[in-house]
């Protein structure tokens, strides 16, 4: 079987970002797990605020389609997804709003929804881990056609939440992201045969 891919990024382009900092981990561990894995960042993906009109002159922003382009390559996609007021961040909902514009001729729907297997954390200073902004995330992306895995990983305590060499801390997030990733693997790897 060919090399399984997955694709990490942040809903953050902060500096220190902590859901940041979450993206390269889990692309270190998808690696020993079997991934051919890769980290993005939407920094490199810019678009405007959506708006129907701006489309309807524009089409979609370019680096939103080469973003696309690049998931829909994918078998698996991982989103660290900070937690804003409670729910997901601007950026990620507007590259996600913008990302459900992109179509591909003879397919409907976009593809980058309905190909690579979704899996979800997040990582905030409270205990509880940021699981409010997967509780809206999950189901935005499920309502585009995604398969999103039900295991997802919420990380508290941001602040302490890594080493200084950028892995988890703490064992039971270790423990907890490998079985999450080696299940990612097994779906994402049977679905692409």
């Amino acid at each position: 079987m060919s090399s399984v891919r997955l694709l990490a990024l942040s809903g953050s382009t902060r500096d220190g970002s902590v859901n940041t900092k979450l993206a390269s981990t889990i692309t270190s561990m998808a690696s020993n797990v079997g991934f051919d894995a890769v980290q993005i960042s939407l920094a490199d993906h810019p678009a405007p605020l959506f708006d129907a009109d701006w489309e309807k002159q524009n089409g979609p922003p370019e680096p939103i389609k080469a973003l696309q382009a690049l998931m829909v390559e994918q078998d698996a996609i991982f989103v660290a997804s900070p937690e804003y007021n409670g729910g997901i961040t601007p950026l990620l909902k507007n590259t996600i709003d913008w990302l459900s514009r992109v179509r591909v001729e003879g397919q409907p729907g976009s593809l980058v929804f309905k190909k690579p297997v979704w899996s979800l954390g997040a990582v905030s200073p409270g205990v509880q881990g940021g699981v409010n902004s997967l509780y809206q995330l999950r189901p935005t992306i499920t309502r585009l056609g995604a398969i999103v895995m039900p295991e997802q990983l919420t990380v508290g305590g941001g602040a302490s939440a890594f080493n200084e060499d950028g892995s988890f801390a703490n064992d039971r997030t270790i423990n907890l992201a490998t079985a999450q990733l080696e299940r990612l693997f097994d779906v994402a790897g049977k679905l692409k045969s």
